[in-house]
């Protein structure tokens, strides 16, 4: 069932350049998974990949922005073709500021993908706010695209779809990351 979004929300996806992901709660599930030896672990949904996939393909720029140094973090934004991948990050505006800046893009091209309060900086100043359904309250209550979808179980497809809907780009089969092995 397609969603029906405003306008305002509308017009503001029509604008975005950049999209860029926290991935803890938002790429994932928010689980962390350890082996006996330390190793950590994440699951990533093949949905939100193919999303990202699209977008790439589309032109947009894909950026991840996280706190956490992860292996598993880098070698799928490597996969997918991520053009951005910041990991280790605590302050994730500076980020931004920069990544925008060597785009030439204002925070109106930018939509964000945040699920938890260190996401907050960012999401206040954003044209496209966005969360999973199952972010924190203080993301729920300001972001103006709330997911249907949990982190790491469709939200950054559900986003994809979404903007790229809204900017008239054909929903059509692309090369995933698996099938381009």
């Amino acid at each position: 069932m397609k969603r029906e979004y405003s306008q305002d929300l509308v017009d503001k996806a029509k604008k975005i350049k950049i999209l860029a992901f926290d991935v803890d709660g938002v790429m994932t599930e928010g689980g962390v998974t350890y082996d006996e030896n330390g190793v950590e672990y994440k699951t990533f949904n093949v949905k939100d990949g193919h999303g990202i996939v699209r977008m790439n393909n589309a032109g947009f720029i894909t950026t991840i922005i996280t706190a956490r140094n992860n292996g598993t973090v880098q070698h799928r934004a490597e996969n997918l073709k991520f053009k951005e991948i910041h990991q280790g990050k605590i302050y994730k505006l500076p980020v931004l500021e920069e990544i925008m800046k060597k785009y030439n893009c204002t925070f109106e091209n930018v939509s964000y993908m945040g699920d938890d309060l260190p996401d907050i900086c960012i999401l206040e100043k954003v044209a496209l706010a966005c969360c999973p359904a199952d972010a924190v309250d203080e993301v729920l209550d300001i972001c103006n695209f709330v997911s249907t979808k949990n982190g790491g179980r469709g939200a950054v497809r559900e986003l994809c779809d979404f903007i790229l809907d809204a900017q008239g780009i054909k929903r059509e089969y692309t090369v995933s990351e698996t099938s381009s092995k």
